[in-house]
């Protein structure tokens, strides 16, 4: 496995809030990474930085084989270079139908003329029909987007993602709000997307973790914790005091 993103030294301060300090954290390809914490400990502010959201005040984000800075890149490079992120809310096409939301998320030609003039090749067609069984919607690509539930939709935005062929997926907190079926599902689709990418996971739920069976790294005030399997993590007395035993 080698290393696909290294955030080293990260730090970030907001109104006199450092929200990051001194992070350092790395992800394989392929690799699946549970990230957890307590509230504020600088999870979302982590995926802002690696995204291109925020600048950090200092440190290092670097990317791929070609030792790629990212501080140096826009949201829309960063994107495009096969960094996809799910928030947490979904945001899919509600008037348009399953089918469209996946055509329209392929790895395609995007200016303002080819989205007018494009229109699906033999290849787009069988790849949506893979992409819908891969997250489990085959029998809804003619349904409204609007009428599929919570978890459905959150599968459906998964499934733009993986259109796109992300080398790293960042998912923020993708069991919230979701039935025990739905997270059952949830799980196995991120630990298939898992075997050619790498996918790093925020959450909060500890069930929905252990499913996950992935290394686990723990954040507080900005800063790695601990890290290891759930198991190690969740016998470390520090992660007990600012996160578990609360």
């Amino acid at each position: 496995m080698t290393t696909l993103l290294e955030v080293s030294g990260v730090s970030v301060t907001f109104d006199g809030f450092r929200a990051i300090n001194n992070l350092s954290i790395a992800i394989g390809e392929p690799e699946l990474r549970a990230v957890i914490g307590p509230n504020g400990a600088g999870k979302t502010t982590f995926m802002d930085i690696v995204t291109g959201k925020t600048r950090p005040d200092e440190g290092r984000v670097i990317w791929g084989e070609r030792s790629i800075d990212l501080l140096k890149l826009s949201e829309s490079d960063i994107a495009k270079i096969g960094i996809g992120r799910k928030f947490q809310k979904p945001t899919v096409f509600e008037e348009q139908s399953v089918r469209d939301n996946l055509a329209m998320a392929l790895k395609n030609k995007r200016g303002p003329l080819s989205v007018l003039t494009w229109s699906a090749t033999e290849h787009d067609k069988t790849r949506i029909l893979e992409l819908a069984a891969e997250i489990g919607l085959s029998e809804h690509l003619t349904r409204r987007a609007g009428d599929l539930s919570h978890g459905q939709k959150q599968w459906l935005e998964i499934g733009m993602l993986l259109a796109q062929d992300p080398r790293l997926l960042l998912v923020d907190e993708p069991a919230a709000g979701m039935t025990p079926a739905e997270r059952e599902h949830t799980t196995d689709l991120l630990k298939r997307a898992a075997r050619t990418r790498a996918v790093m996971v925020i959450e909060h739920d500890m069930e929905f973790i252990r499913r996950l069976e992935c290394r686990v790294t723990v954040l507080h005030e900005g800063s790695v914790l601990a890290e290891g399997s759930l198991d190690h993590v969740t016998r470390n007395s520090q992660v007990i005091d600012v996160y578990l035993g609360r």
